[in-house]
């Protein structure tokens, strides 16, 4: 099945499952507090599935759209409502079960959160821990002392077990003071402390996927593309002069450089460009070189692919491996406080990002929108059940801070405008509510064109 069609498929579960989650949040808060649910809606737009309940009249549907949702209640801004249902109408309900309703999908969100990092972690999560492959010359880490076989196993005094932990933790001290802190350990058991200055490069560290490139870290266990044989003959590698013990840093082609750090890069680079001219960028020894080559072509099972005729060492060792591997599992008792701490830290940490990108301290191309979301719950999906539901966690408690925020048109923007009319003792006049409604909207639209151009941009390689 194509990547994007399964993607899709994905990104459809993911958005459905969350926006389910956030609506029923409202729903059974709504119908405890004694308000009217007219319907509740999965997707926007014309429904493809729908049925009425027989018990109370509430409306279920499944519908087109499946980029949010929304749970409809009685309200005489919208309807006439009969006499004896006033009551019940979203307007004529007391300001403080308005204001519970509408933090109830937030809620929701974070609840589940709290309910998927506890599954997780009661049933295992294996992980790697935070081992460094290679460093950099002429980088902060290599500055710092950070040496090629360390493991990171603190970052700011947080304790870093495995490699997620120490990404939220290395983000949490590049939006502290601009100092990292980190401790580590050497293969033969010794740690040292360390610190990275990374003053005044919170922009272009917290670009998406520059963090490690732009500290100058490699983390693995991963094969670097390094050259350990050369075919003879009539290789295309042996013809350019690539030799054993060079290292491959760079692929130029008429679309500019491409930077190539792991085994794995240089492959699935060769392997799409059977027959091109290009020239190689290799370190040897303190030289770099830039070396033409004409990558040779070869059928593979009827498909006509690249190579050039060199081989690696590197696999990681199993002893290594056995090493790095780890498991974080709890109890189900411990594994709540657990669960409720992970959720804060998240929490926490896409806050600051996102007062940080308003600011204009982090890179605005940190937001994504459906494409990229799209393709982040596809390889996480293939990623295992466990990995997947830690992406659920993340969207979805970024699902909740974006629903707080005091837009109009969202949650955040209507409980503040309940907030008003409780201390103005009146409602908003129509007027202004009208007025609230299209600004939220207008921010709205802006918002997803910025998001749907960041993940074309990101997809193009720009």
């Amino acid at each position: 099945m194509p990547a994007l069609v399964t993607n899709t498929l994905w990104f459809i579960v993911a958005i459905s499952v969350l926006v389910a989650v956030h609506e029923y949040g409202h729903f059974w808060v709504a119908r405890r507090l004694g308000f009217k649910v007219l319907r509740f809606s999965v997707g926007f737009g014309s429904p493809l599935l729908r049925w009425r309940s027989k018990k109370d009249g509430v409306e279920y549907w499944l519908s087109a759209i499946p980029l949010g949702g929304y749970v409809k209640m009685l309200d005489e801004r919208e309807e006439d409502v009969a006499p004896e249902e006033v009551h019940r109408a979203f307007n004529r309900r007391p300001i403080p079960a308005r204001i519970a309703v509408l933090f109830a999908g937030p809620a929701a969100n974070f609840l589940f959160a709290i309910a998927a990092y506890w599954l997780i972690y009661v049933t295992g999560v294996a992980g790697v821990r935070p081992y460094v492959e290679a460093v950099e010359p002429d980088t902060v880490a290599a500055e710092a002392g950070l040496r090629a076989d360390d493991v990171i196993v603190s970052v700011g005094g947080a304790q870093t077990e495995t490699l997620d932990q120490a990404l939220v933790a290395f983000f949490d001290e590049l939006l502290g003071d601009g100092i990292i802190e980190l401790g580590v350990v050497e293969a033969d058991g010794d740690r040292r402390e360390l610190a990275l200055d990374v003053r005044n490069r919170v922009s272009e560290l917290t670009e998406p996927e520059a963090l490690f490139d732009g500290l100058g870290i490699v983390l693995g266990p991963r094969p670097l593309a390094l050259v350990e044989n050369v075919g003879q003959g009539s290789s295309a590698a042996a013809d350019a002069g690539i030799e054993p013990g060079d290292r491959i840093v760079a692929i130029e082609d008429q679309a500019g450089d491409q930077a190539i750090k792991f085994w794995s890069e240089l492959v699935e680079y060769v392997r799409a460009r059977p027959g091109e001219a290009v020239d190689v960028v290799v370190e040897r020894g303190s030289r770099t070189l830039r070396l033409p080559l004409v990558i040779d072509s070869f059928d593979d099972n009827g498909q006509t692919v690249g190579r050039i005729g060199i081989s690696t060492p590197q696999t990681p060792r199993e002893e290594l491996v056995e090493r790095l591997a780890t498991e974080r599992r709890y109890g189900p008792i411990e594994g709540i406080g657990v669960a409720i701490d992970e959720t804060w830290q998240m929490t926490a940490l896409t806050s600051r990002m996102l007062w940080r990108m308003i600011t204009g301290e982090v890179s605005l191309r940190n937001a994504s929108g459906p494409i990229m979301i799209g393709a982040y719950a596809g390889d996480y999906a293939q990623a295992g059940f466990n990995a997947f539901l830690r992406f659920l966690c993340l969207i979805s408690i970024s699902l909740g801070i974006m629903n707080l925020l005091p837009v109009p048109i969202l949650d955040g923007g209507q409980i503040v405008m309940s907030v008003v009319e409780w201390v103005k003792g009146a409602p908003l006049s129509m007027r202004a509510a009208i007025i609230g409604q299209q600004i939220g909207l207008a921010m709205l639209i802006l918002l997803m064109g910025f998001v749907f151009y960041n993940d074309i941009t990101r997809l193009l390689g720009q």
